[in-house]
């Protein structure tokens, strides 16, 4: 498993995927608005989506985890 984690304190404004979608590589998957700016997060990578730690409306801080990934079989 992978987790990507919030490199900065913002709110989550819109998640665009849920536990179980595959996603791919720079996939948009959460917009977070930060210092008046929204911004997307994409994909580090191609897999499934094991969980959503965060929803709409959440602020997050920095280095909280917001999604973990199950990598398909034979990477990583």
């Amino acid at each position: 498993y992978t987790t990507l984690f919030r490199s900065m304190p913002g709110l989550v404004v819109a998640v665009n995927v849920d536990a179980g979608s595959y996603v791919r590589l720079g996939q948009e998957l959460l917009r977070i608005e930060s210092m008046k700016m929204e911004s997307a997060v994409a994909s580090p990578l191609e897999g499934l989506v094991r969980s959503v730690s965060v929803s709409a409306g959440q602020t997050v801080e920095t280095g909280e985890p917001l999604l973990e990934f199950e990598l398909p079989s034979g990477s990583g």
